[in-house]
């Protein structure tokens, strides 16, 4: 089961990953015209060249924003498919179609003869998205092989899974017609919980949020606040305007401070605390993972570094994360993001009319940077923790830096670590890891794994490991791929 919700939560980020474009294409017409999508804002024309240019950009991203519901159908039927066949992406959209066009409040009106629950309004949301690409890679999966009488061959194979979605799509039209009111209001209520404890709240969410990171579940999570299943919609609201001043961006503010400054003074800590015989070894993997973080706001190459070797450290971690985010939101200060809490975010969304103060951010999170600095070294010293560069030495040397690209290398180590082509029965791999499943695990070198110069391996069952290569790690799937042919 944990294994099922891991790929769920990794083929969630193909569609997510159309934010950053969404982003930046809003970001750049919120420089241009700040007064779009928001009415008159003091200040403020809504005429001439650059207006134009900048509502043009803003709708541009909106068709990306509006409409993430079906790239979630999409995306997470792709991600589920065995080969990632387009067929299932296919049917994952068959599914959406017909299940929010059989719950939509005009047909349900027109079933029951009575108003329609507010609930079916809300039918367009990701939750039902993934729920339609969950169906769309299930049929695949099940009945791309089918085989059918001479009269019906032309719907033999991978052309009978678009029938046999639909099919299944309406059951659960008929299902969900009963079940999906009183799902709604559940999620309703867990959002207001979190809304009605403010920051406290939002610290709550950002202290689980990291918690569940080793486990690939924080994207579900996620899903509750930032998208529109709670009716919270942060992340869509405050792109497109169309949020509360003050309260809109509440569930992503809080992610800036310790992701672009908190983690990456996290790496210096641990850095400085290494053996002076490995700190050269470690610096490679530190100050790429730090630049990332504060770039990108991409922090598992970081986090994944010490979360196994150093778990009370993660526990750290977390608590100062979430205590960071309600003290950011508890200030007058709203900021989101498209993809991450990066640079990047920041800068592109402190140009929407909903963000409030978000350049308070830096000095916050400086101050953030030193606490993480001060508390990482107190523990790791205090504890003797074996992060990174402070492992028993095992007379292993690194043969491969994942920083000079050689990916070829770096597969070849990893296969020779998992006991070769042989003992491996599937590849593949989310944004920062490459997981594998093998034959026998007795088979698996972590040494030799870690030798190619990848963030760390995990295990999470005896026939899964996951190694941690950063953001380069589809170049490393496609050449591990190749040497598995």
């Amino acid at each position: 089961m944990m294994r099922y919700l891991q790929k769920l939560g990794k083929s969630l980020m193909l569609p997510v990953a159309c934010l950053p474009a969404a982003g930046i294409l809003m970001g750049i017409g919120y420089m241009l015209a700040p007064a779009a999508m928001a009415g008159e804002v003091a200040g403020f024309t809504t005429g001439g060249a650059a207006y134009t240019i900048g509502f043009f950009l803003i709708k541009a991203g909106g068709a990306l924003i509006d409409n993430m519901s079906w790239l979630f159908a999409v995306g997470v039927a792709v991600g589920m498919a065995e080969e990632s066949d387009g067929t299932a992406g296919l049917a994952g959209l068959v599914s959406w179609l017909m299940i929010t066009k059989l719950l939509s409040s005009a047909v349900v009106t027109g079933l029951t003869g009575a108003e329609a629950d507010p609930a079916f309004a809300k039918i367009e949301n990701q939750f039902i998205g993934i729920l339609a690409g969950i169906i769309g890679s299930t049929c695949y999966n099940k009945f791309k092989n089918t085989k059918l009488p001479d009269a019906l061959s032309f719907f033999s194979g991978k052309r009978a899974v678009a029938i046999v979605t639909a099919v299944f799509s309406i059951i659960a039209a008929a299902v969900l017609f009963f079940v999906w009111p009183i799902i709604y209001g559940a999620l309703v209520k867990l959002g207001e919980a979190f809304l009605s404890l403010n920051a406290v709240g939002v610290g709550l969410y950002v202290f689980f949020n990291r918690l569940l990171i080793p486990f690939g579940l924080h994207h579900a999570l996620n899903s509750v606040f930032w998208f529109d299943i709670a009716g919270i919609n942060d992340l869509s609201n405050f792109w497109a305007g169309t949020g509360t001043l003050g309260e809109t961006g509440m569930y992503m503010t809080g992610f800036f401070p310790f992701m672009m400054f908190g983690l990456p003074m996290a790496c210096l800590a641990m850095y400085h605390t290494a053996k002076p015989e490995k700190k050269k070894a470690v610096f490679g993997l530190l100050a790429s993972a730090a630049f990332c973080a504060f770039f990108t706001g991409v922090t598992e190459p970081i986090e994944f570094s010490f979360m196994f070797l150093a778990p009370v450290l993660y526990v750290v971690h977390a608590a100062i994360a979430g205590i960071t985010a309600a003290i950011t939101v508890a200030l007058p200060i709203r900021a989101g993001f498209s993809f991450s809490g990066g640079a990047v975010d920041l800068f592109l969304s402190s140009f929407t009319p909903l963000a409030q103060n978000p350049w308070l951010i830096i000095p916050i999170g400086i101050a953030v940077g030193i606490i993480y600095y001060i508390i990482f070294r107190l523990v790791i010293k205090l504890f003797h923790l074996k992060t990174p560069g402070r492992e028993e030495d095992d007379g292993d040397e690194t043969k491969v830096q994942l920083a000079n690209d050689d990916f070829t290398e770096i597969a070849k180590i990893v296969l020779e670590g998992v006991g070769g082509k042989d003992n491996v029965t599937t590849i593949d791999n989310c944004i920062t890891r490459l997981r594998l499943e093998v034959k026998d695990y007795t088979l698996v070198d972590e040494k030799k794994i870690k030798s190619a110069g990848v963030a760390g391996v995990i295990r999470p069952s005896k026939t899964a490991v996951q190694v941690i290569v950063g953001t380069k790690v589809q170049f490393v799937a496609d050449e591990f791929k190749k040497l598995c042919k």
